[in-house]
């Protein structure tokens, strides 16, 4: 199966005291990137979810935010005053600094400062944080679930994609192979033309060294090994996109060398049919490199 990096997820949930909002999302990077937003007063909750979300992604930039706000418990949870004056305090100390060095801050909601350790007291004491972590923890796996099915889902689509430009790779190629024996006709008569003109006008002529130019031409222009590569390169292509494992830097890699290919046949073209050829080839090679960055 393949899989994207690119997908969403967003879920809702309560336990108790305390209710949450999920939001999951994932775009396209070169290796893992986990980004979390989460209550840093509910202990082991961050370590858990790095945990789970590095055993289930290999690669992506990643943001998780849960925002925890607490439900109506008939005054039993109270507002720290003291802390949250402290907390503010601070939050007009830094947003002066920022202003005097030009730099824009976010701003921040009710439910960012609530989150915060210590500002909301349940029962007028600490609280043991274990059971809303393993009700958190519960639901995070409904999360990521419906998170990973979004992944495949978009790298079947992918999948799909790719193997389609594969199959115009491949036809091109037979294409270029095809014009390369029409090609010889017109530089057989070329190198003749070219040939008589050099000869016309110098004495003697150095025959030795003319064959050795010609056979330095030829070599030039052989686009035998350039066309077994890309040949070579589909099939490789083919056989991971059956494999089922993370293989987004391999296919990069991959990418890159059928463009290095396509460079060299357009080089070596001297034959317009066989660069128009070429081009679509690179058309084709770049359009396929722009998919494979969304591949994990």
């Amino acid at each position: 199966m393949l899989n994207s990096m690119t997908a969403f997820a967003s879920a809702t949930g309560t336990h108790q005291a305390h209710g949450w909002t999920w939001d999951l999302r994932s775009v396209n990077g070169k290796g893992l990137d986990l980004r979390l937003r989460v209550p840093d007063w509910i202990d082991g909750l961050e370590a858990a979810l790095r945990a789970r979300l590095g055993k289930a992604l290999t690669r992506g930039n990643v943001n998780l935010s849960l925002r925890v706000h607490a439900e109506d418990q008939s005054g039993q949870l109270t507002v720290n005053d003291a802390l949250l004056d402290d907390i503010l305090t601070a939050m007009a100390h830094v947003e002066t600094r920022a202003m005097q060095t030009g730099v824009t801050l976010a701003p921040s909601t009710p439910a960012d400062l609530l989150a915060m350790r210590g500002v909301l007291d349940a029962g007028g004491g600490d609280q043991d944080t274990a059971p809303l972590r393993d009700a958190l923890l519960k639901d995070f796996e409904t999360l990521l679930a419906g998170f990973l099915e979004m992944r495949a889902s978009e790298g079947a689509a992918l999948r799909s994609i790719l193997s389609g430009q594969l199959d115009q790779i491949a036809d091109l190629v037979e294409q270029a192979a095809g014009a390369v024996q029409a090609r010889q006709g017109q530089m057989a008569e070329t190198l003749r033309a070219q040939l008589a003109r050099v000869t016309d006008n110098a004495d003697p002529v150095d025959e030795p060294r003319v064959a050795q130019e010609l056979a330095l031409i030829a070599v030039k222009s052989d686009i035998t090994e350039e066309l077994d590569r890309l040949r070579a390169h589909v099939d490789a292509a083919r056989d991971l996109l059956s494999q089922g494992v993370p293989i987004g830097r391999k296919l990069d890699f991959l990418s890159q060398e059928f463009n290095r290919e396509a460079n060299t046949l357009c080089a070596k073209s001297q034959h317009t049919g066989l660069t128009a050829i070429g081009l679509d080839l690179k058309a084709v090679i770049d359009q396929m490199r722009e998919q494979v960055q969304n591949v994990e």
